[in-house]
């Protein structure tokens, strides 16, 4: 059986990659598995969050990789929606999962929006805090080796789910 492929969504928050996943989940020529952050954040009590955020967090997000891996190897084609960031509590970030996926099609892809704009949607949303976004590129892994990169503010959600079909789906 050959193994799905594994496609990591990384940005900022409200950056656009939520909308990228539904965009591409919306496509008639491709199926992925999505794994997320915020999703398996939920898998952490409120208190466990409010005592050592990045503690737990970090632990989920290693348990979230396993999880697009296991997908990966039943021959299943996954979707990472996440952001690569550099904690002491997950360090090394990207090397942890470029090891942990290291036997597995991996291709990440930057989905990169101005910070103005991020802080903007972040507002819109109410579910973000204003300068979310800038606190997480600030401690944003460096020397990410990206298959493509998408411009949220340039393209639609539809658009950009297009490119990394036609980019990394050949």
């Amino acid at each position: 059986m050959s193994k799905g492929r594994i496609i990591f969504l990384n940005g900022v928050t409200s950056s656009g990659k939520t909308s990228i996943v539904e965009a591409l989940q919306n496509r008639d020529d491709s199926y992925f598995y999505v794994v997320a952050n915020d999703l398996f954040e939920q898998m952490i009590g409120e208190r466990f969050l409010r005592e050592n955020y990045w503690e737990h967090l970090s632990r989920v997000i290693i348990l979230m990789y396993h999880t697009a891996k296991l997908y990966s190897d039943m021959g299943h084609d996954v979707l990472i929606d996440g952001i690569l960031v550099e904690r002491p509590e997950i360090a090394p970030h990207y090397r942890q999962l470029v090891d942990i996926l290291a036997d597995n099609p991996l291709s990440i892809v930057e989905v990169a929006c101005p910070l103005d704009i991020c802080r903007q949607r972040n507002l819109d949303r109410g579910d973000r805090y204003e300068n979310q976004s800038t606190e997480q590129a600030e401690i944003m892994a460096q020397n990410i080796r990206y298959a493509m990169t998408v411009h949220t503010d340039q393209n639609t959600p539809g658009e950009c789910a297009e490119a990394i079909v036609r980019t990394l789906m050949k």
